[in-house]
């Protein structure tokens, strides 16, 4: 089923359902974040009972956002027959399985990673979308719903963060004109760029810190891999949420094409975060470990200590990266 066909589905079931329940990913970001709170509240102004679900608390920089307090981190009880999955690529996403959803449960998976498993019983998928926030903004303008102000700061955030300010390969003109249209509803510019990208926790810097020291420049200097293991983050006093786009600080470097952060987040157990500049499809990479996202932004985990997960990710990306220099020299 096409996402056009899904899309009106999905629609129809949410304008009938009483009650909706929203589900987010792990490691919540802006745009998960944005995109689920401003479904919800446009269903809520439709008069429908609506929960909202991350397994993980949201992060501090992004408590500003209208309905942000109300993510709660217990599976709602009873569950309702509709749930919407927002910006998740499989149910593992959510740190849950089908056993622990309803049978009657109509699962809608809402979501623009090419990597996505379609594991709903409706899908819509929007690869074109720089980020979930787009998809959403399409879905409640279809709901009819007026979006007010709390609605557009959040699907701006979700914009905004997931297009890495309008800078990603990702951004379309469709991006800019969905951003416009927010702007003219009236959303704090200065108060959403400031929470995001200008605040940052004093942990947060200290945890930069000693991921620059783990620096290493390979492939020619096409690759920059950084790490983190559990004592940077426990003497740093960051969470895990603190290492959200460190990344790219080591993309930045002249000359980079790829760059990784491997983050430590249990025993045997390494999330790889991937990012690259202009060609090199990390989404690749990242699914010969399991992983997936997009084309130049991607994540997987692999289950060994971090010696050897740096040295299988970075035998990977510096094989894809001779086969990338070759073809260009024929």
């Amino acid at each position: 089923m096409n996402h056009e066909k899904a899309s009106e589905e999905m629609i129809e079931h949410l304008r009938k359902a009483p009650k909706v329940a929203l589900f987010s990913h792990i490691s919540p970001d802006g745009d998960c974040t944005g995109s689920m709170l401003a479904i919800g509240l446009a269903l809520e102004k439709m008069g429908k009972e609506v929960s909202f679900y991350n397994p993980n608390t949201v992060p501090s920089y992004l408590t500003f956002l209208p309905g942000s307090l109300r993510i709660r981190q217990e599976l709602p009880s009873p569950q309702p027959k509709i749930l919407l999955f927002v910006d998740c690529t499989d149910l593992g996403r959510v740190n849950l399985s089908r056993s622990d959803i309803s049978a009657d449960s109509i699962v809608l998976n809402l979501d623009h990673h090419i990597s996505n498993l379609y594991f709903g019983d409706l899908n819509w998928v929007d690869a074109d979308a720089s980020a979930v926030g787009e998809v959403a903004l399409t879905l409640i303008n279809q709901l009819g719903v007026e979006i007010d102000r709390d609605i557009a700061t959040n699907l701006y955030t979700a914009i905004v963060t997931d297009s890495g300010c309008f800078q990603y390969s990702n951004t379309t003109a469709q991006t800019h004109r969905s951003a416009a249209d927010l702007l003219d509803l009236g959303v704090d510019l200065s108060r959403i760029h400031n929470n995001i990208f200008n605040q940052k926790p004093l942990a947060q810097i200290k945890l930069l810190q000693r991921a620059l020291e783990s620096l290493e420049i390979r492939a020619e200097g096409q690759l920059a891999i950084m790490s983190l293991n559990a004592e940077d983050f426990r003497e740093s006093g960051a969470g895990l949420e603190l290492s959200e786009g460190l990344v790219d600080h080591a993309r930045s470097i002249v000359g980079v094409e790829v760059a990784v952060l491997l983050k430590e987040v249990g025993l045997q157990e390494i999330k790889g975060g991937l990012r690259s500049n202009l060609w090199l499809n990390v989404n690749e990479i990242a699914a010969l470990f399991a992983g997936g996202g997009h084309k130049r932004a991607a994540g997987c985990t692999l289950r060994v200590s971090m010696d050897e997960a740096k040295q299988r990710i970075t035998t990977a990306i510096e094989e894809a990266l001779k086969l990338g220099r070759d073809h260009e020299r024929t």
